[in-house]
């Protein structure tokens, strides 16, 4: 039997008029500091946007979500913020930020498989 580890996830959404405090919920992330996991999925539905926000600028949204992943992955071109450790790249993304693309408070749980706990999070809570 595999042992159970702690993980930490936030939900990234897409707030088109921050004033209005409505939001897709468009992704998720997800951390787990005994595997060094940190990836996140995300999807961003362009027509469920337009309902929300006509004039948002979906090109831009979706480089930002892009960056998201950039990050998570340390990837060349994700600037400072990619060269952090997992654990702070985690804590930048899941930071409390007032922009257009933001993500949830951050929640607990424990899994055996982090990959398929990001799967299913994302099934359950995105899409």
């Amino acid at each position: 039997m595999q042992e159970k580890q702690l993980f930490e996830y936030a939900v990234i959404r897409v707030v088109p008029r921050v004033e209005r405090e409505e939001f897709l919920n468009v992704g998720i992330i997800l951390y787990c500091r005994q595997t060094k996991f940190l990836q996140c999925l995300y999807k961003l539905d362009v027509e469920r946007l337009r309902v929300f926000c006509p004039v948002a600028d979906a090109v831009e949204i979706e480089k930002n979500l892009a960056s998201f992943e950039r990050i998570c992955r340390g990837a060349k071109g994700s600037g400072p913020i990619g060269a952090l450790d997992v654990a702070s790249r985690f804590r930048w993304l899941t930071a409390t930020r007032s922009t257009v693309v933001q993500s949830s408070k951050v929640h607990p749980g424990f899994c055996t498989d982090a990959d398929e706990t990001l799967q299913q999070l994302y099934t359950q809570l995105v899409l």
